[in-house]
């Protein structure tokens, strides 16, 4: 039971790293990296898609995307697309490649990237904490209805505990490396 409690936690704190993982690789942090793009959406046919599902994006060089659409219609779709998302990004097209140059960023665009970056973080190490508290709630009610005893409560209180001190570690490891490589000139 208390196995169970203690596997349940240990997998929802990860998924609570992971997210943070997937919040961190959207940033920009001045190289080129294809999934600042992919969760562009496109209008395919009437229907809004990412937009890794409707070309294939590709790293040309530290400071080019390249896109090619599948179909040579969706071309100036693509590019409406990515002029009108939140990126700052303004795409050339040649032919049927459509490549986005990224550029430099200022320092400023970097503070600001830094504290979007402890804001996320922030956020992750609560959610870990908020996984802590319930499964601390759930042990106070096994040691209520009698289901574990106090020492076992105790014991498995210490184990939730590591689980939490590691993963808030991992969250603030990844959240300094991600930090320098963004304030990285």
């Amino acid at each position: 039971m208390i196995a169970d409690i203690r596997k349940d936690a240990e997998q929802r704190m990860a998924k609570a790293v992971a997210a943070f993982g997937q919040a961190l690789r959207k940033l920009r942090t001045g190289r080129a990296h294809t999934s600042l793009l992919e969760q562009i959406q496109v209008d395919y046919y009437g229907s809004h898609v990412p937009l890794n599902q409707a070309a294939n994006i590709a790293v040309e060089d530290a400071r080019t995307l390249s896109v090619t659409p599948w179909e040579p219609k969706m071309v100036q779709v693509i590019e409406k697309a990515i002029m009108s998302s939140d990126l700052g990004l303004n795409p050339v097209t040649a032919g049927i490649v459509i490549r986005v140059p990224l550029p430099a960023l200022t320092e400023e665009r970097r503070r600001d990237l830094a504290r979007h970056i402890s804001r996320d973080a922030e956020q992750a190490r609560v959610a870990v904490r908020n996984v802590r508290r319930d499964v601390m709630n759930d042990l106070k009610e096994l040691l209520k209805e009698r289901a574990i005893t106090e020492d076992e409560e105790r014991k498995a209180q210490g184990v939730i505990q590591e689980l939490t001190d590691r993963h808030v570690a991992e969250i603030d490891s990844v959240s300094e490396e991600k930090q320098k490589e963004i304030m990285q000139v």
